[in-house]
């Protein structure tokens, strides 16, 4: 009975390596070869619950779609009734940015190596129509012998030639200008400013755009405003100049990259090449043992209690955010307060912080009515004059929106000042996107409603969702 429990089809589960709101990690043999692997195991009542079938399903056929030395293989998919098992390639040598945070920068030989492997895999992907969307240290892994893959391609898109994408997305240390002006884009050149992010980061060791006020951090990726270290070569400063380039009709191709003499420099191209093996079979299978079949990619979820830092940003048109950084709406009496708290956790304070006003709560899933306690008098009235919704930025950052429908306004100032003292000390929308930006440094990014499941990050360089 245990020896099955561990077993899914050939592969034999070992220790967990990750382990993610959605997923866990395990290490596994492949019992025919001995072959180690990485299976990423996904629950896939919590992943149709939260209206993210279609992103697994985008990132199990865009992995099944490439396959190229620097970028990480999927071998197999295995559907139960409960759980998704992807089987893939595992590379033991860690995220490229844990690397760096204990190495503090690299040499210009080794990061020239790392973006040459880099730029390899993305032309390969967009040669086959996949723009990546997500390309930061923390995607990038190491093997053995430190050569570079590529991981996650859940917010990845599928595009024909001339097409532009709409949905914006990404980290915001790493995300391209013109995705913040909310219009249409072009992918691969979103890749290519993403790409020289990295360089910077790879031979500084810092990020060209960095500041603890978002809004201070988009004003300067729009301007294309960074300055290079006393140690960056005439030749690096060019090369970055022309990748970091705000308008992206004058931003450098990948063609262009490849043939820069800083770039050709012990240049090895390594090329992709199809696996005739590899079965791209159907990216529905793996749900239909406990799903009716649908069309999952065209669904669009009516809303998501789980979003990401970027979404939060890109919630405001045309780069009015001051809404996301204002406490308190005084007009509509509605309030804003960040949680560094799980989403569990987050609701039980609000609980307690009606308790503590003698207020009546009604939950319904994240949504949370509050009101007057009941009294027993024949003309007592009971009706709902609070709300209180909480979303989820990542696994201990949350974002409570409370609301003021009816009732007085005291109640409501009572309410929310009470809340916001049984939260952290930082409870404000701003210092919860601040940290959601920079999660990186403290925990994986989680997955939001149509692009992205951010995980929790694995030891050995996996992210799990």
């Amino acid at each position: 009975m245990g020896h099955r429990e561990n077993c899914i089809g050939k592969y034999r589960l070992g220790r967990t390596i990750g382990e993610g709101t959605f997923a866990k990690v395990k290490l596994a043999v492949d019992g025919r070869n001995g072959r180690q692997v990485a299976v990423k195991i996904i629950n896939k009542q919590m992943v149709t619950q939260s209206n993210l079938k279609s992103q697994v399903q985008r990132e199990i056929r865009t992995m099944k779609l490439l396959h190229h030395p620097n970028i990480v293989q999927i071998h197999e998919v295995i559907g139960t009734k409960t759980k998704i098992y992807m089987v893939m390639e595992y590379v033991p040598g860690g995220q490229v940015s844990d690397k760096l945070s204990y190495a503090g920068k690299f040499n210009e030989n080794y990061a020239r190596k790392l973006f040459q492997q880099l730029i390899d895999a993305v032309d390969y992907c967009h040669n086959r129509r996949v723009c990546h969307r997500d390309l930061k240290p923390e995607n990038l892994l190491l093997d053995i012998r430190g050569n570079l893959k590529i991981s996650d391609f859940g917010l990845s898109a599928s595009k024909k030639p001339g097409d532009m994408l709409s949905t914006a997305c990404g980290s915001p240390c790493y995300v391209a200008p013109e995705l913040l002006w909310n219009r249409g884009y072009d992918g691969s050149a979103a890749d290519v400013w993403s790409c020289g992010v990295i360089l910077f980061e790879l031979l500084a060791g810092t990020l060209p755009f960095e500041d603890r006020n978002i809004m201070n951090l988009y004003k300067k990726i729009l301007s294309g405003q960074y300055k290079c270290p006393a140690w960056f070569t005439e030749s690096q400063k060019r090369l970055l100049t022309r990748i970091l380039e705000p308008n992206p009709e004058k931003r450098i191709t990948i063609p262009e990259i490849v043939d820069d003499p800083w770039f050709q420099i012990n240049y090895k191209p390594a090329c992709g090449f199809e696996d005739e093996k590899k079965h791209l079979g159907d990216v529905n299978t793996p749900f239909d043992a406990s799903e009716d079949k649908m069309d999952a990619e065209r669904m669009m979820p009516r809303s998501s209690n789980f979003i990401n830092a970027f979404q939060l940003i890109a919630m405001s048109n045309d780069l009015d955010l001051s809404g996301l950084f204002e406490e308190e709406d005084e007009n509509k009496q509605k309030t804003k307060l960040g949680s560094k708290n799980t989403i569990g956790d987050t609701l039980k304070k609000i609980e307690a912080a009606a308790n503590d006003l003698s207020l009546s709560i009604q939950r319904q899933n994240n949504k949370i009515k509050i009101h007057p306690a009941r009294k027993f008098t024949r003309c007592s009235r009971s009706h709902s004059n609070l709300s209180a919704e909480v979303i989820e930025v990542a696994p201990a950052h949350c974002v409570v929106e409370i609301c003021k429908s009816a009732g007085e306004l005291s109640v409501y100032k009572d309410f929310c000042k009470s809340l916001s003292s049984l939260l952290t000390d930082k409870s404000s929308i701003a210092s919860v996107v601040r940290n959601a930006a920079n999660l990186s440094k403290e925990s994986q990014e989680t997955a939001s409603s149509e692009e992205e499941v951010n995980s929790s990050k694995d030891p050995r360089g996996y992210s799990s969702s």
